[in-house]
């Protein structure tokens, strides 16, 4: 039986894509056939090569362009799109060709501290400034704004008074490792694919 082929679009240092890979390393019916980045210099590159994943680079314009992305994601077969840490707008095609087979995780409860330029330490910034007594993550189908997609799970944790962006964000990190491995497993193996 053929293997569903993942794709991890991510922009970082590629934890969430590292405990992804690990995830899946011998799993008999999902792989992670491609991580793709917005950055060369994103550490998530090395994870790839580390775990003999391939890998590729992206701009906005690239991303944007309908034949490139489409021969990439033919090259490599991808059935289903991952989001972990990935920066750039997904273009309306790609949400359309992918449509229900595309997730993204955020690093706090939407629909708060969502949209453009709400990542990393910027979120856990703006939950701690808005004076949030939790945190979490939601896992959410894609569409063509940020974070605006079909929530499908999100996981809590406190935030204490003492907790600054960085603190708050290894509570959240912790639950993304946690969650988004199973979940993406669980939405892929009910994912029919043609």
């Amino acid at each position: 039986m053929k293997k569903r082929k993942i794709a991890i679009f991510a922009s970082g240092n590629g934890t969430n894509a590292a405990e992804l890979i690990k995830h899946f390393k011998n799993h008999p019916e999902i792989q992670v056939g491609l991580i793709l980045s917005s950055s060369s210099k994103a550490g998530v590159l090395k994870v790839a090569k580390e775990h003999n994943v391939p890998s590729s680079v992206v701009n906005k314009s690239l991303l944007s362009n309908n034949g490139y992305t489409t021969a990439l994601l033919n090259l490599y077969d991808i059935d289903f799109i991952v989001l972990a840490g990935f920066l750039l707008l997904i273009p309306p095609f790609l949400v359309k060709q992918f449509e229900g087979k595309l997730i993204n995780i955020h690093p706090a409860l939407l629909p708060k501290h969502g949209g453009k330029g709400m990542y990393g330490l910027h979120v856990h910034q703006s939950v701690i400034n808005e004076g949030d007594l939790e945190s979490g993550i939601t896992i959410h189908y894609v569409n063509e704004m940020y974070d605006r997609g079909k929530i499908i799970f999100q996981a809590k944790c406190k935030v204490d008074r003492r907790d600054n962006a960085e603190k708050l964000s290894k509570k959240v990190q912790e639950l993304e490792h946690k969650y988004y491995p199973e979940w993406t497993e669980k939405l892929v193996l009910q994912t029919r694919f043609m």
